[in-house]
């Protein structure tokens, strides 16, 4: 069955696209990062009461599933080879996306730990729903001493704020990264990524490849 799936995920990269799994955990990593941005800065600003502790709350549900879904992705990404398109070919521009992938799958992991370890410091935590459904345990903090709780929550938070800081300049940069690559360039990074919508009939063109046809070597004059 691994074979067989790793056929069909590597059926896609040889056409220079991810797979539908793979532009799925894309998407819904992104979708869930930016609602816990937007949500958070939201959370902070409300006065302290027990609509915060729910917001809270909903923070953290929605939060954990990004701790599981980037250890589904790494599987993934570990199962189906990357695709190789126009992105890979740039030098200096291609080692500056790999490590700001690097950094992106680090925050991915310092946000949500760091927030559960926040949640578990607390005197009297409240119960942690993965997706407000599935119940997640508490980091076991309850045995220690308060002062040395509120220092694991002050070291979390000061992880938990740097990482938000990390992603809010991550974010704008992959962003018009993969703007420029589409519009300035023309390369097909950002086709890669999207769902695949197959060509409508009768369109002119359809059913055929925009990019022009590499020469042959007779052509080229290689040889």
């Amino acid at each position: 069955m691994i074979e067989r799936l790793r056929a069909w995920g590597n059926s896609y990269t040889k056409q220079g696209r991810y797979s539908p799994v793979g532009i799925l955990f894309h998407w819904v990593m992104a979708a869930l990062i930016l609602f816990q941005i937007g949500w958070g800065f939201w959370t902070d600003w409300m006065m302290p009461g027990g609509d915060k502790v729910r917001a809270y709350q909903i923070h953290s549900a929605a939060g954990l599933p990004i701790l599981l879904l980037v250890f589904l992705r790494i599987f993934w990404r570990v199962l189906i080879d990357d695709p190789y398109n126009d992105a890979d070919t740039q030098g200096l521009q291609t080692t500056v996306a790999h490590v700001t992938a690097y950094l992106f799958y680090l925050t991915f992991f310092t946000l949500p730990l760091s927030g559960w370890v926040m949640w578990s410091a607390l005197v009297s935590p409240g119960p942690l729903y993965v997706g407000g459904v599935l119940p997640w345990p508490q980091v076991p903090l309850e045995s220690l001493e308060p002062l040395t709780r509120y220092a694991i929550l002050d070291i979390a938070e000061d992880v938990h704020t740097a990482s938000i800081i990390l992603l809010l300049v991550l974010i704008p940069a992959h962003a018009g990264a993969a703007l420029k690559h589409h519009f300035w360039d023309r390369h097909d990074v950002l086709r890669g990524m999207l769902p695949e919508v197959p060509d409508w009939e009768g369109r002119p063109g359809a059913g055929t490849n925009n990019r022009p046809a590499q020469p042959s070597p007779k052509e080229s004059g290689a040889g």
